[in-house]
């Protein structure tokens, strides 16, 4: 019912956060089972017609793979912990602890404490780089391989434009389990698994032959589709996932903008770096915000919300928008102790907050439902929300479609090449 706005606003495709089978342990981001759709949501039938209209609209449907574990409700890891000697066992990390019954090494989860479970039953240690209930699969087993390939053909087959790849950085560990060295530059209140330098945990050897196989496979569908991947990683290491002996990524996501700080020397570094870095590589992306990071209203203001509309929609590339920033949504100030997200629960930085309903008009709970929603409904929908806004010739949604207009007609804003000019301490130019 939303898709007549989107096509109104100008956009061109939407990416869908998990909506398969889930326990919802992580809010989907376990996936229990990958080629239906989660009850709650909806039903294939719905999504099917979702991806119809979408289509008879011009508009492209991505959907989110979560590639580096399942759910521990998925009946792959079911099988896998049922017993040593299961020939699914493989399928999943497993290792014997050290001989004084610890863990097998080092490694920190993302939610805090360590990596491995101990699992009585089978008398070993399972890896889960994030909840213990989101066990990580084993990339280097020929059968995952196959399975998750074939999640993908069952999607691309029902008309998928692409996907999203759910934390592409981490699908393989070091094969020895050797422990991370200490991170000196840690800082108290950061993510936990923060406090070592991912050496033995991120980009190992066989992820580029792996994001090269993913592209050669979704090639062979008719249209084009399109792999983005989910890199917090440095620029020079961003842009390697185009491709390096073959192509791979279409759209390694530069994330570098959401988490740092809104400053002019900061913000000009950041995009000459990355320009120039992607510049003969591939396609360049921007993105401001994500689902995992406070929104742009809440880092910068809304005065600046406007200047960083005229930034995101007037870099070279492909501009993604989080929902809600079009019309300045905040979000709700969620204390960790109520919150929803299992990551605020356990280390105290709470995302509920950039994750509340889409405004839409200002009724009690913003027009996204008739009933309480699932997070609370902003304080600001009285003005932040898209009833109010897109009748305003100067609010920040009439912003937002005009730059989508001026960038749909002007082919400079898309493809022109990226030049900086030196403006001064206070301005980006």
């Amino acid at each position: 019912s939303k898709l007549d706005y989107l096509q109104w606003l100008g956009v061109n495709a939407v990416w869908l956060s998990p909506c398969y089978p889930s326990p919802l342990k992580e809010l989907g981001y376990d996936v229990s089972d990958y080629v239906n759709i989660e009850p709650r949501f909806g039903s294939l039938a719905a999504f099917d017609r979702l991806v119809n209209e979408a289509h008879q609209r011009d508009l492209h449907v991505i959907l989110d793979w979560v590639g580096n574990h399942t759910s521990a409700q998925h009946r792959w890891f079911r099988d896998s912990r049922s017993s040593r000697s299961n020939p699914g066992r493989n399928w999943y990390l497993w290792r014997d602890p050290k001989p004084d019954g610890s863990a097998p090494n080092n490694w920190v989860s993302v939610f805090g404490g360590s990596v491995w479970q101990w699992d009585a039953a089978t008398q070993q240690y399972y890896l889960h780089t994030f909840l213990d209930s989101q066990p990580d699969l084993n990339w280097r087993e020929p059968g995952v391989r196959a399975a998750m390939f074939d999640s993908l053909k069952f999607w691309l087959d029902r008309g998928v434009d692409g996907f999203r790849l759910d934390a592409a950085p981490l699908f393989f560990k070091d094969p020895e389990f050797r422990d991370n060295p200490v991170n000196p530059d840690y800082k108290p209140g950061e993510l936990p698994d923060g406090q070592l330098l991912p050496v033995h945990t991120r980009n190992q050897p066989g992820l580029h032959e792996l994001f090269a196989d993913l592209r050669a496979f979704v090639d062979r569908w008719p249209g084009g589709r399109v792999l983005l991947g989910e890199f917090y990683t440095p620029i020079e290491e961003l842009v390697t996932f185009y491709g390096t002996r073959a192509p791979e990524l279409h759209l390694p996501l530069n994330l570098t903008l959401t988490y740092s700080s809104w400053e002019p020397g900061v913000i000009g570094r950041i995009i000459a770096q990355y320009q120039g870095r992607v510049a003969g590589r591939g396609w360049p992306t921007t993105t401001l915000d994500t689902h995992d990071q406070e929104r742009i209203v809440v880092r910068a203001g809304l005065t600046q919300a406007r200047v960083a509309a005229l930034l995101l929609l007037t870099q070279r590339g492909t501009p993604t928008i989080y929902y809600g920033d079009e019309v300045g949504m905040r979000g709700v100030d969620i204390p960790a102790m109520q919150a929803v997200d299992p990551q605020g629960r356990r280390t105290g930085r709470n995302r509920d907050p950039t994750r509340t309903p889409m405004q839409w008009s200002s009724d009690i709970y913003a027009g996204f439902s008739t009933v309480e929603p699932w997070l609370p409904v902003g304080a600001d929908r009285g003005n932040a929300n898209v009833a109010s806004q897109s009748r305003d010739a100067g609010s920040l949604l009439t912003l937002y479609r005009r730059l989508l207009e001026l960038r749909e007609a002007g082919p400079v804003l898309r493809e022109g090449l990226h030049e900086p000019l030196a403006a001064g301490p206070a301005l980006v130019a």
